[in-house]
């Protein structure tokens, strides 16, 4: 026993350690509850009582000159990292760490955003994936009416009448019939979110895209109330020289109805492919929210009444950023999206 303590002391202080390796080599080998050392710790029991306390105090010194030789290469290997660090040159050029922002779509959803905020309308979110309930019938459309198509729609269920048929949105006008629903008037809210439509993708249209509609229902409102903030809104988000143009038109939820145009930001108005030749484009579409839809939801249009409108996002990001193909904007190409990192 007093042979194998003497070897194993001159087996650690032989022991090289030049290496984190080697470091993690010796604590595994000497001192740990399963090393060399703790195994003659349990071979003291077989030892002579007469000789025990001898033995077990070389044992002892063994495991203490272990140990300090461990805490010994511990602090020069920590010394020796140390001293390589403080080698570095500070005169080299920095590593560059690309870091994200935010998509065009959604700064320009943001000001849009900020923009009601500030007129003091509210913020409403519902469900992407819609009744055929919610985002028809409540809001005035027959049942023949084209939009109910499948060429428009992305149906998830058609069940005719036997059940309700389960939709993506194709506006975010359901927003506004579950705000009705649960609200009572004075109501002045804007819905934001993706909507979905089944059409051609080209450079103006896509099959998703973000919608921004707006409701305000209340005692004696206008046409005129309606045209006023839609002035503001433009002259915010496009600048103060912009020129606006109302269309009459039809949207089974809103009678009157119109559509509202911007001088084309490409050809200054003397037409162009992205205007077809006509010097406006489309922004959004408007006009007082009809009856039918009032008496749906509970509202008496007798007592309220109210406007309503609707725009794309993403056309506006193109006003905005003078960008040419809507298709751009989903297409997660980085030479396009660095340019909005600022």
């Amino acid at each position: 026993m007093e042979n194998a303590i003497h070897s194993l002391q001159q087996e650690i202080i032989d022991f090289e350690i030049n290496t984190p390796e080697d470091l993690e080599t010796f604590r595994l080998k000497y001192t740990v509850r399963k090393g060399l050392i703790a195994a003659l710790f349990s071979q003291l029991k077989s030892v002579d009582p007469a000789e025990k306390p001898r033995i077990g105090q070389l044992l002892n010194e063994l495991k203490q000159s272990a140990d300090a030789r461990l805490i010994e290469a511990e602090e020069k290997a920590a010394a020796t990292a140390s001293e390589s660090s403080q080698g570095i040159d500070l005169t080299l050029p920095g590593r560059r760490y690309f870091t994200g922002s935010e998509h065009p779509v959604q700064k320009v959803l943001g000001e849009m955003k900020k923009i009601f905020s500030d007129m003091g309308f509210g913020i409403a979110t519902g469900p992407e994936l819609e009744l055929d309930h919610y985002n028809f019938d409540m809001l005035n459309f027959p049942p023949d009416h084209p939009a109910r198509d499948m060429q428009d729609t992305f149906f998830i269920t058609n069940n005719g009448n036997a059940e309700p048929d389960i939709l993506l949105r194709t506006h975010t006008s359901p927003v506004q019939v579950r705000v009705m629903l649960d609200q009572k008037p004075p109501i002045r809210v804007i819905c934001p979110g993706k909507v979905y439509r089944n059409e051609a993708i080209s450079s103006r249209s896509y099959c998703v895209f973000h919608q921004l509609e707006g409701l305000y229902i209340d005692k004696n409102v206008s046409f005129a109330d309606l045209k006023a903030t839609i002035y503001s809104f433009a002259r915010q988000m496009f600048g103060t020289d912009v020129q606006l143009r109302f269309r009459p038109s039809f949207f089974p939820f809103t009678e009157p109805s119109a559509e509202v145009d911007v001088t084309c930001y490409l050809c200054g108005g003397k037409g162009c492919r992205v205007c077809k030749k006509s010097g406006w484009l489309e922004i959004m579409g408007c006009g007082m929210v009809h009856p039918n839809v009032m008496r749906n939801c509970g509202i008496d249009p007798e007592t309220w009444s109210g406007y309503a409108f609707g725009m794309g996002v993403d056309r506006t990001v193109l006003l905005r950023y003078k960008i040419d193909d809507i298709r751009l904007l989903f297409e997660n190409d980085l030479r396009m999206l660095k340019q909005f990192t600022t």
